[in-house]
């Protein structure tokens, strides 16, 4: 079955590889950092003397691939999830609180229950995203519903920015009707929030490198790719730190990289090229008693928080607008708001650490969704996997992990595909 080089050890090439064991086909996964995980890392931050994630990520209950993954590695013991959907929310300029709760089955019952949606909102108020499922695939999501008034700032605005990290207003309405049909559209049973208390990578990560390695297919860390040697339809050679492989007939290349590193290996690959940020706050401080697990602000700087047992974190979505701005200033900000949620002083302002990432996802415009490449490539023996991939989701965990999924059963059958013909020759 020869060989499978995956080129990445972040989400989607950790899935790919894992998926693979077991084939009877060699895995060779090979990472250019010191360590796995790519945007979903745990790292021990020295400002904070603990282990924080490189940026927060929701899943939820509804996300199968993901869970199933987590499962096949021996990550579930690192996750909980929520015995109920609620969505706790704060609206700092009128200081209201309200929690939404859909409810468990596909029928929206909750849309009819004042108490389980936004304040002063309507039932009917609720049916604009359906207009989304009949949107062209260049629509925008402005073009199609409404993007103004109390349900759209209080609910539809922070949920969609959180899952498509692009102003919802100009995001394809095309994806993020895909996205409602696998959230809200499948029930509050599958939107339960699905929360990694000790860190991303003690549940979607470390799990998966010790696995590989138990298997005797360890992480090759440090090993960057350079170049491709591309001979005839294929890709002939790899060329990496410290070593050029060769490779034979069987075998193949799962690439999960980055979309901007994709593109600078392949010169004519099609692939969104203009990303979005998203800047995270960590404070060392335990949460309050009672505090939910997950908050969402509106009319704020912050837009969730989630309470750890150890400490209170924050993200932002499409925080372009925060990239220059002095941390120490975006901190004191942050915090303060944090403070006046969780009823704490504000003074003086624990021990923080800002996380920027400033190409997080690529920007969910109907043009850059154009260019999501498929997981086969006009390479034989080269497939692509990652968030960037067109997966049809958002860049999210499930979406990653789905395309490394997709990129190993190509390759395994193209593996297969490919000692046919040389059996018949």
């Amino acid at each position: 079955m020869g060989t499978v080089h995956v080129i990445g050890a972040g989400l989607a090439g950790l899935a790919a590889a894992e998926a693979m064991l077991g084939s009877g086909t060699t895995v060779v996964v090979h990472e250019a950092a010191r360590q796995a995980g790519g945007r979903c890392r745990s790292y021990h931050d020295v400002a904070l003397d603990m282990r924080i994630d490189n940026g927060n990520h929701l899943l939820l209950s509804g996300n199968r691939t993901a869970l199933e993954y987590v499962a096949r590695i021996g990550g579930g013991g690192a996750l909980e999830i929520a015995n109920e959907c609620a969505f706790p929310f704060v609206d700092l300029g009128s200081g209201e609180r309200w929690t939404l709760r859909p409810n468990a089955g596909r029928v929206p019952r909750w849309i009819f229950d004042p108490a389980r949606r936004v304040p002063g909102s309507r039932a009917s108020d609720y049916l604009s995203p359906l207009r989304l499922f009949l949107a062209g695939p260049n629509r925008r999501l402005g073009q199609v519903m409404p993007t103004t008034g109390p349900i759209y700032e209080r609910l539809w605005h922070p949920l969609l920015l959180a899952a498509l990290n692009t102003d919802p207003a100009e995001a394809s309405a095309r994806l993020a009707a895909t996205l409602m049909r696998e959230t809200l559209g499948m029930g509050g049973d599958a939107c339960r929030p699905v929360i990694a208390s000790g860190g991303l990578g003690a549940a979607l990560v470390d799990p998966a490198v010790a696995l590989l390695e138990r298997r005797g297919m360890p992480v090759r860390f440090g090993s960057s790719l350079r170049g491709l040697d591309v001979e005839g339809g294929r890709v002939a050679g790899l060329r990496l730190t410290g070593e050029d492989i060769r490779l034979g007939p069987d075998d193949r290349v799962v690439l999960a990289v980055p979309a901007w590193v994709a593109r600078s290996l392949l010169p004519d690959l099609a692939a969104p090229d203009e990303h979005r940020a998203i800047a995270n706050a960590h404070f060392r401080i335990a949460p309050p008693p009672g505090m939910p697990t997950i908050v969402g602000l509106v009319r704020s700087l912050s837009e969730w928080i989630f309470a750890f047992p150890d400490r209170l974190s924050v993200t932002i979505s499409g925080a372009d607008r925060l990239n220059d701005r002095p941390r120490e200033t975006l901190a004191a900000d942050i915090w303060r708001e944090v403070a006046a949620v969780a009823g704490l002083s504000a003074e003086p302002m624990p021990p923080w650490q800002i996380v920027r990432e400033k190409r997080a996802t690529f920007r969910a415009t109907p043009e850059q969704v154009a260019k999501r490449p498929k997981t086969r490539t006009p390479l034989d023996n080269l497939f692509l996997a990652g968030d960037w991939t067109d997966t049809g989701l958002p860049a999210t965990i499930e979406g990653a992990i789905r395309s490394g999924r997709k990129a190993a059963e190509l390759a395994l059958r193209s593996g297969g595909r490919i000692s046919r013909n040389r059996m018949a020759a």
